[in-house]
């Protein structure tokens, strides 16, 4: 008896370090996830760390009974989400809450997928696994949930030489280098731990790691190899544009959030907007294009001059146009665009588009016909909700939250202006390579994105945004000016390096040139779009749907 209690005693004591050990792989596996990338200890972020990021989540799904996966991936993807993207409190309480339970949910899925890899395939299950998460952070991006925050590639954002392998991969093959060591290595600790225990811990669990990587060195070398010839390519692809033809640009950051007030705060924001925009013109006149941020000016210009149904914001709109049209070069300006028609409710009403309009002085000013995109891929839940007649409660929550819900446009429109084809994608439209590819492919020459993150008053959103930014102009070889509400406004080059930035939350302009070369190569990218990530997807799938037909074909024969 006193045996047996004994015996019970040991099986807790060994059930319970087993929890806590799996407790400290979630935890150190939800920190490794954050650092990497830009996060509010580090706005460049480390990005060595996301070579071993994942080594904490192989081991785990692994170690976690079928019982716990489902319920470790939940709270991996609630956790990693709540501390990096912790800015999204800051819009609202439900948008953290949301995006965090969505990826809650992604990575309960996720997990049971990794497991099921490596139980599967026991010999190179490993192999298996890592497919399946790339797979997994392409799915992720995809739909209307699209969201590429947290893709592990995006950490190399400063990694000059890793960084140029984006014009044939896109962040998809930089985050497949970049993942491989941390399944690797999951793979030699569990064979050396596994080792180690079946031989009492005679052999040292160092010896266990020389031993597993000895059976496993052709896929090393492999790996190996891939990341050389990368860092090769690296600095071989850069694009010379030394010699190209320059165009001058004033970057306006008004350093404000410009939906909060009403007809006083439009009318500042304004006055704030025309007084940074003079000062840049004065200093140097050689500016080609003036472009303020992401709905700058919020009151709809061409409706308001149109209908004129409010006498307070048809005097504004009618003195922005006059100052438009008086000056020397053309602007390109954020703004709630409005044309009426029936809209998705059946009301036949004003249809709100976030858009970005170009004015051109004596041309389409007064009145006011200007040049017009409207965004295509609006942010889920705060932007676009399509969902209001199945979930009406959850509809009608995101209205009465700070909130601002448009309809989406369909065209990638290219602007030409200044001596410059260029493409506008808004906010958050530049974190999608897809969306920068189809300027490009319409004859966009550079993008000129126009964003608002000024809401998150964090420096972290705003390096994360710029972080995928940067991927943008490597893709197709082009190169990019950010026009923000309060940062990070900055030109960024061909080859991504990120060359001027105004000081963050500042009111501040910033002057710079970007270049127009006529003979730019059309990329990989460009031409084949997200191949690395949807050959992954369908790898993943794949590799999961044949081990289950294998294995259950194996059952039926014995």
């Amino acid at each position: 008896m006193k045996n047996q209690m004994t015996e019970i005693s040991c099986r807790k004591s060994f059930r319970l370090k087993e929890f806590f050990f799996n407790i400290l792989l979630l935890v150190s596996g939800i920190i490794l996830f954050a650092l990497p990338q830009p996060n509010f200890l580090t706005v460049n972020g480390v990005s060595f760390i996301a070579y071993f990021s994942l080594i904490p989540v192989f081991l785990l799904v692994r170690r976690a009974s079928w019982k716990s996966v489902w319920l470790y991936g939940f709270l991996y993807g609630f956790c990693c989400y709540c501390l990096y993207a912790y800015w999204l409190a800051a819009f609202h309480p439900m948008g953290i809450a949301v995006i965090s339970s969505m990826y809650g949910i992604y990575l309960m899925l996720a997990f049971p997928c990794l497991k099921a890899a490596f139980n599967l395939f026991p010999k190179n299950g490993w192999i298996i696994q890592w497919v399946v998460w790339c797979a997994y952070e392409y799915i992720k991006t995809c739909g209307f949930t699209g969201f590429h925050y947290g893709v592990t590639g995006y950490s190399q954002w400063q990694n000059s030489l890793l960084l140029q392998n984006a014009d044939w991969g896109s962040v998809w093959g930089i985050s497949a280098i970049i993942t491989f060591p941390s399944a690797i290595i999951a793979q030699l600790i569990y064979e050396a731990g596994m080792k180690k225990s079946a031989e009492d811990e005679k052999s040292s669990f160092f010896t266990g790691i020389k031993q597993a990587l000895f059976v496993h060195k052709i896929p090393c070398f492999i790996w190996i190899a891939v990341f050389v010839a990368a860092l090769v390519y690296g600095a071989f692809a850069r694009v010379d544009y030394s010699e190209a033809k320059k165009v001058k640009l004033a970057l306006i950051q008004p350093n404000n959030d410009p939906w909060r007030g009403g007809v006083e705060a439009y009318s500042d924001n304004y006055e704030q907007l025309k007084k940074l925009s003079d000062e840049a013109l004065t200093e140097d006149y050689g500016i080609q294009l003036v472009v303020w941020p992401e709905t700058a000016f919020v009151p709809r210009i061409e409706y308001h001059y149109k209908y004129r149904q409010n006498r307070e914001i048809f005097e504004l709109v009618e003195k922005l146009l006059k100052y438009l049209d008086n000056e020397n070069v053309p602007f390109l300006i954020g703004n709630d665009h409005a044309v009426l028609g029936y809209a998705r409710n059946g009301k036949y009403e004003a249809i709100d588009y976030n858009s970005a309009l170009l004015f051109t002085p004596k041309k389409n000013c007064i009145p006011p016909e200007p040049q017009k995109y409207m965004k295509m891929h609006l942010v889920p839940f705060t932007e676009y909700f399509p969902y209001e007649k199945l979930f009406p409660k959850l509809y009608e929550l995101l209205l009465n939250g700070d909130t601002h819900m448009w309809e989406h446009g369909n065209t990638a429109v290219v602007f030409n202006a200044a001596d410059i084809k260029f493409g506008v994608p808004i906010c958050f439209e530049d974190t999608f390579g897809n969306i920068g590819r189809r300027f490009v492919k319409n004859g966009a020459e550079a993008f000129i994105n126009i964003s608002n993150d000024a809401w998150s008053n964090s420096l972290a959103c705003q390096y994360q945004h710029l972080s995928m930014a940067v991927f943008r102009c490597v893709e197709n070889r082009v190169p990019a000016a950010r026009a923000t509400a309060s940062g990070q406004t900055s030109f960024i080059d061909p080859n991504g390096k990120v060359i001027a930035m105004a000081e963050p939350f500042q009111k501040a302009y910033l002057i710079g040139e970007i270049p127009v070369s006529p003979a730019r190569r059309r990329t990989i990218y460009t031409c084949c779009g997200d191949f690395v990530g949807i050959i992954f997807a369908l790898l993943g799938i794949s590799f999961l749907i044949f081990g289950i037909i294998f294995r259950n074909h194996k059952r039926e024969a014995l």
